[in-house]
């Protein structure tokens, strides 16, 4: 496991691509996980704050995703109970309007299987976004069909909309997300840490 973490840390795949984006930044993996973990969370890339501090969804998504788990920053942080892998562990920089890219397909199809066989043992795992919805529920639906449908995978599986400021709309448009399925995600997380929610 520390060898396959470092491994995806020393990757350079896509550093010709990263040069050529509008941020012409270098590789910079951030591989978080441990064979201790009984919680995945797959998310589609880190951003840019990422990118520069080497930590997973340190940023204000990353307080909003924290909120919905119910837990603190050291909880989240503890690679021996929570495992953070992304679509993508690089950042993969801005489009022309200043969007983050979308996380380059290589880097599942080269890390993706072998983490999954490194976590084989998670018990619980948050799938956030379409990207990485795509591949491990299978689905083209889009984000709101697919999270909607959080009971046919719960308690062991939950789909998320991303955590971005972004989706602050999407968020008040679907107050059964925080009203229906968050009180039941942090009830499954606190199962799963051995903790009153």
């Amino acid at each position: 496991m520390t060898d396959l973490a470092a491994r995806i840390a020393a990757c350079r795949l896509c550093a010709d691509r990263f040069a050529a984006t509008r941020t012409a930044h270098g590789p910079r993996p951030v591989a978080w996980f441990a064979p201790t973990a009984r919680i995945r969370v797959i998310g589609q890339a880190p951003g840019m704050r990422v990118h520069e501090t080497g930590l997973p969804f340190n940023d204000a998504s990353g307080d909003r995703l924290r909120d919905w788990m119910g837990i603190d920053r050291a909880t989240f942080y503890d690679k021996s109970r929570i495992a953070i892998t992304p679509m993508a562990f690089c950042f993969p920089g801005y489009d022309a309007r200043g969007s983050d890219l979308p996380p380059p397909k290589i880097c599942a199809t080269t890390w993706h299987d072998a983490v999954d066989a490194a976590l084989a043992e998670t018990r619980l795992t948050l799938i956030i976004g379409a990207h990485a919805q795509r591949r491990y529920l299978a689905t083209r639906a889009p984000v709101t069909e697919t999270v909607a449908a959080w009971r046919d995978h719960a308690p062991r599986i939950f789909p998320l909309p991303h955590p971005s400021w972004r989706n602050t709309g999407w968020l008040k448009r679907n107050p059964w997300f925080e009203a229906e399925l968050v009180p039941v995600l942090r009830a499954s997380i606190a199962d799963e840490l051995g903790e009153t929610p």
